[in-house]
């Protein structure tokens, strides 16, 4: 058992506990479908069973920047259905609220909350069945969530140690005697943390956590960074755990993120009726409740299904006039829109890089067109192998800068594209970065032909910005471009 519990760009997690049965949501940004959702039976073993928002009525981005779009759910069960509140930062957007009795879906169409002001809404109930909404900053108002309709005005809560940077992530607790107020400050880098305060009532006054933050690794070396925006749940045996966002940085001294924001999985203990959390480690130990193990997931994808599973994640939309597995059988077909993945518009279909070490490929056929396998981090930072007739090139986008690396021909027809991520060569040292990208194509007797290999920083948080992580996927810059297959195959993580 290993941490992260759900690797790759799984930035900040809300869980909630029904019976037996653990749900987890999680941020989405500018991909769409949105929101994606997670069961487990034992914390560890997480599987993808949707998205909330997979519904062109439900999620609107055609105005969303790149790491702008959908923010931080909070997900919870209350009277036996589903809610979940969530943040669209788009022109027109603002906060949402959807609801299901299956967690699998439907999700209901959107239920707009106009007077919940800011970022990352909260919910909960208090015993006379009040819904009362906190967001970032931190305020609180009271709020119907079947109608989106508040009363009164925002008022000001507990905002976390005197002047600490974005005070966010809200998520209020009845414990014991105690209404927990949970958040994060000091921003979601380096300096992240998890704070915590207590009151009578959910609408306060709180008193600080004298131990706070109760959760930080800034100015350490361990090689979970960036720690923050938590969510806690009771496990099986009625211990308390926390799920929360971090980071893997690798390289040299900067260290540089290249999987995104990860959730990860501690425990915590009460102490004086407070919440203290343990060790943050990377190989979970021995949990005192049996493992429910999820089904192995298939690295290979012959798009044999109408319907893509629901790991795939688009740009902004996925219009079934741009991307379809229905017209030609067993293949993925992509209609170019915009002309290369500098433009927002672009029509790309991928899947989240989930280890630091892996390898992807593809089959495709570019007889009508042009497109092929990209390592997505925005529009300003990509690596690609793009196929168009009888010639392949790999293109690198680096901020301002955009430059055909290399190129080869290839007979005509279908061609096996492919990228390995893997740790850069030895020796390593200060300014080392974090690995190496290398593009190439594979042959019929399957040797690879390595066309470059790129430095993997700049396509890194660090050098980039943003909330996201790597994607892999498929593209098409012109024309119409069939894939016949997709294979994702970590290596030694």
């Amino acid at each position: 058992m290993t941490n992260p519990v759900i690797p790759g760009f799984h930035p900040d997690p809300s869980i909630c506990r029904v019976g037996d049965d653990y749900y987890l949501a999680c941020s989405s940004f500018e991909y769409f479908p949105g929101v994606p959702l997670f069961h487990s039976r034992d914390l560890v073993h997480w599987t993808q069973i949707g998205n909330a928002l997979d519904r062109p009525e439900q999620l609107r981005l055609s105005d969303a920047w790149s790491s702008g779009g959908i923010y931080a759910p909070t997900l919870r069960h209350h009277d036996g259905r589903f809610w979940l509140i969530v943040t669209n930062c788009t022109e027109g957007g603002g906060n949402l609220i959807v609801t299901a009795t299956d967690p699998t879906g439907p999700w209901s169409d959107p239920i707009w909350a106009p007077g919940v002001p800011g970022i990352d809404p909260d919910l909960v109930w208090d015993e006379d069945g009040t819904c009362w909404c906190t967001v970032a900053g931190v305020s609180q108002v009271r709020l119907d969530p079947s109608t989106g309709q508040t009363y009164g005005t925002p008022h000001r809560l507990w905002s976390g140690g005197p002047g600490a940077k974005a005070p966010e992530a809200p998520h209020l607790y009845r414990i014991g005697d105690y209404w927990y107020l949970l958040i994060a400050e000091g921003g979601t880098e380096r300096g992240h943390s998890v704070s915590i305060a207590r009151g009578r009532t959910p609408a306060g006054p709180f008193e600080p956590c004298p131990a706070n933050p109760i959760l930080t690794h800034r100015g350490t070396d361990h090689p979970v960074q960036n720690t923050g925006h938590a969510d806690l749940v009771q496990g099986p045996d009625g211990s308390w755990w926390m799920v929360f966002l971090g980071v893997r940085p690798g390289g040299g001294t900067t260290g540089w993120h290249v999987l995104g924001r990860e959730t990860f999985l501690a425990p915590v203990t009460w102490v004086d009726d407070w919440p203290v959390v343990g060790e943050v480690a990377l190989d979970l130990p021995e949990l005192p409740w049996p493992l429910s193990p999820s089904p192995v997931e298939e690295h290979r994808d012959d798009f044999e299904l109408a319907e893509l599973r629901p790991s795939w994640i688009s740009l902004r939309d996925r219009p079934a006039e741009h991307c379809t597995a229905k017209e030609r059988p067993g293949w993925l077909t992509l209609r170019a829109r915009g002309g290369s993945l500098d433009e927002p518009d672009v029509v790309f279909t991928g899947r989240r890089q989930q280890h630091r070490s892996c390898r992807a490929r593809t089959l495709v056929d570019a007889t009508e067109g042009g497109g092929g396998l990209a390592v997505r981090l925005d529009e300003r930072h990509h690596y690609e192998i793009e196929v168009s007739g009888t010639r392949v090139r790999v293109v690198a986008r680096i901020g301002s800068l955009r430059t055909v690396v290399a190129a080869q021909s290839v007979p005509a027809g279908p061609v096996v594209l492919a990228v390995t991520i893997a740790e850069p060569p030895s020796p390593h040292g200060p300014c080392t970065g974090p690995d190496v990208v290398s593009l190439g194509v594979e042959q019929p007797d399957g040797t690879f032909t390595e066309l470059a290999t790129l430095d993997g920083r700049y396509l890194s948080t660090e050098v980039a910005g943003g909330f996201t992580g790597r994607v892999i996927g498929m593209y098409a810059a012109a024309g119409i471009v069939h894939f016949d297959w997709f294979d994702y195959e970590p290596l030694d993580d």
